[in-house]
């Protein structure tokens, strides 16, 4: 049994179709990732999962739960970091633990036991009995992380775990993140829009966009699925030339964007005098060429012909187009 499976799982706002027929399974143990935009669905499909949002249509189980019909199961069985934050500045990290060991029904010596377990699993023992109003956003994310897993969840929910991090701190809450997950076996679905946060992570990745998984795969294979390199390539006529690199049988792949056009290929270097010799038959210029391996964001501007920068953005757009038009329609 999975340890999260999903069929057809959507779900609409009025108009607004937030979350687009999404089909996927995580199995026991996988730390499995959410790569999108803001505004992409990532956040409603984890509120789905996790009993705060009904679908409008499809299903889901979580350890074995349907998340309609066995709610209670299925809270009992996961863990939650929400993305704002959702603890209580005004008690200390002990208390903030204890409190939530209490409204799941622990008794006091498993309260006590379990608090020092994950006090020492996040390396704050020593900050234990400071007030919350004292701790710094990566001590406060760390002990959001503790306090999701006091009940011993089976499944763990990280939405943008780093969100508002500095470099620094972020690695070192995927350090948290990786022991969780390899040490105590927790399965992981984490949502994130830090192209090198799942990268550094994730078994899997499922890229998301308006609504829509586009692909699902590891993080190697999602590369390599666009070219082991990647030619970077500036020229005098880039839509003449791309047409006729699209005929090529050792091109993967071409994505245009910002002025350049982008080449999967297998053992770049060789590639690169092909190019140019066959740009210089055609009598086009090829102005600067380059090579690299392929990154997630390129893999996100091959499926979806936009950085997950000028998404985010565009995705923000839609959100307020539709609030606005919500307000007008509802006075």
């Amino acid at each position: 049994m999975d340890a999260i499976t999903t069929d057809q799982l959507t779900k609409k706002f009025d108009t607004l179709l937030a979350v687009d027929r999404v089909s996927l399974s995580v199995a026991r143990g996988e730390l499995f990732g959410l790569l999108g935009p803001n505004g992409a669905g990532k956040t409603t499909i984890i509120k789905m999962l996790s009993t705060l949002l009904s679908p409008t249509s499809g299903s889901a189980y979580v350890w074995g739960h349907d998340i309609e019909r066995e709610k209670d199961a299925v809270r009992r069985s996961i863990g939650m970091v929400f993305q704002d934050p959702a603890v209580d500045d005004q008690l200390t990290g002990r208390e903030n633990l204890d409190f939530h060991a209490r409204m799941y029904g622990m008794k006091k010596e498993l309260r006590l036991q379990r608090t020092q377990e994950v006090l020492s699993l996040v390396n704050l023992e020593d900050k234990a009995e400071i007030l919350l109003k004292n701790y710094s956003g990566g001590m406060k994310r760390r002990l959001e992380i503790a306090r999701g897993l006091m009940h011993y969840p089976a499944v763990l929910f990280l939405d943008e775990p780093t969100l508002g991090l500095d470099p620094q701190t972020r690695h070192h809450i995927w350090e948290y993140i990786r022991n969780l997950n390899e040490k105590q076996q927790v399965s992981i679905i984490l949502t994130t829009h830090y192209m090198e946060e799942a990268d550094a992570l994730c078994s899997r990745i499922a890229i998301i966009d308006y609504g829509k998984i586009l692909i699902t795969d590891t993080p190697a294979a999602l590369k390599n699925s666009i070219g082991n390199d990647l030619l970077h390539i500036r020229a005098s006529d880039l839509v003449r030339l791309a047409r006729e690199l699209e005929q090529q049988p050792w091109v993967k792949g071409i994505t245009s964007h910002d002025s350049h056009i982008y080449v999967g290929v297998s053992q770049g270097e060789e590639k690169i005098p092909l190019t140019v010799n066959l740009a210089q038959a055609m009598g086009i210029q090829v102005t600067s060429i380059s090579i690299r391996r392929p990154t997630l964001e390129d893999v996100f501007l091959h499926y979806t012909g936009k950085t997950i920068r000028e998404e985010d953005i565009s995705s923000t757009d839609r959100i307020r187009e539709h609030m606005r038009r919500s307000r007008r329609s509802h006075p």
